[in-house]
C-alpha cells in the first residue's frame, strides 16, 4: 500500500524525492519505496523526514514504534557514527558546508586538515558573500589548554599546527573581513563542525590524535537535545574567545 500522506506532504513542501533524499542523506530509491510501497523507514529517518517536511512525524506514519520522548528524539538526531575521523567520506565535509544557508561554524584547536583544503576556503568565502554567518574558532597557540592537548596526543606541536592554520586562513580573512576568526583558550572535549542544523562532532580521546577518534554526524530535530548541546558549546566558546585581526596573525605566525 502506498503512503499517500507522505506523497502529499512532499508535494505540499515543494520538495522532490531527490531533494528530500539529499536532505536526509538516503538514496532516492529508498524514499520512493516509502511512498509507493509504504515501507516504514528507520525511526531516525522518520524524524528526519518529518523535520525536513515540517510536519509531525505521526502524520506520515502510523508506527507503534514511534515514542515521542526526548530520549528517542535524541537518538534520532544521530545520523551515523564513524569509528575514526579519517574514515569520514572525503566529500562529506564539503557537502555539509555546501548546504549551509545561515551558519557555518568551525570549533577546533587547529583543524589543520580543513585549513589546508582550498575548496573549504572557497565555500567559506561563498557562504559569507551570500550572507551566512561564518565563524572559525582556533585555539590560542600560547594558552595552557593547547599545550596540554599536544601532550595528551603524544606530541608537543599543537601550537605549531595552529600557527600553520592561521597562515592558511590569513588570505581568507584579509579578503573577507566579515568572516569571524577568533582564538579561544578553552579545554575542548570535542572539535565541532556545524552547518545550519547539521554538524560533525569529533570527540577528543586521551592519547590519540583527533584523526583517530570517532565522529558523530548529527542533524537537529524538533524536541531533540543532543544537537543543541553541542551548538550551545560553540556559542559559549565564541562569546569568550578573542577576536583576531590580520595584524595578530602576522605577529603570531611571524609572517
Amino acid at each position: 500500500m502506498s503512503n499517500e500522506r507522505l506523497r502529499s506532504a512532499l508535494l505540499a513542501s515543494g520538495m522532490t524525492v531527490q531533494t528530500l533524499a539529499e536532505e536526509i542523506s538516503v538514496n532516492p530509491k529508498t524514499v520512493e519505496r516509502w511512498i509507493t510501497k509504504g515501507k516504514v523507514p528507520y525511526r531516525r529517518h522518520q524524524y528526519a523526514t518529518a523535520a525536513a517536511l515540517k510536519v509531525d512525524v505521526t502524520t506520515l506514519w502510523d508506527d507503534d514504534r514511534i515514542v515521542e520522548s526526548a530520549a528517542d528524539l535524541t537518538k534520532a538526531e544521530i545520523v551515523t557514527v564513524y569509528p575514526h575521523r579519517h574514515t569520514v567520506p572525503a566529500g562529506l565535509w564539503r557537502e555539509m558546508y555546501g548546504r549551509a544557508r545561515q551558519s557555518l561554524d568551525v570549533l577546533v584547536y587547529s583543524g589543520l586538515f580543513l585549513s589546508e583544503d582550498p575548496l573549504f576556503h572557497d565555500l567559506a568565502r561563498a557562504k559569507a558573500e551570500a550572507g551566512a554567518q561564518v565563524r572559525i574558532l582556533l585555539g590560542d597557540p600560547d594558552c595552557a589548554a593547547v599545550r596540554q592537548r599536544g601532550i595528551d596526543e603524544g606530541h608537543r606541536i599543537m601550537d605549531g599546527k595552529i600557527r600553520n592554520a592561521l597562515l592558511h586562513y590569513r588570505p581568507l580573512v584579509r579578503s573577507h573581513p566579515e568572516i569571524g576568526l577568533r582564538l579561544h583558550d578553552s579545554t575542548l572535549y570535542n572539535s565541532i563542525y556545524r552547518s545550519d542544523d547539521e554538524m560533525l562532532v569529533n570527540p577528543h580521546v586521551y592519547g590519540i590524535g583527533a584523526y583517530m577518534a570517532p565522529v558523530l554526524h548529527l542533524r537537529r530535530l524538533p524536541g531533540g537535545g543532543l544537537f543543541d548541546t553541542y551548538a550551545n558549546s560553540i556559542e559559549h566558546t565564541w562569546e569568550n574567545a578573542r577576536p583576531i585581526t590580520d595584524q595578530d596573525i602576522a605577529s603570531i605566525t611571524g609572517a
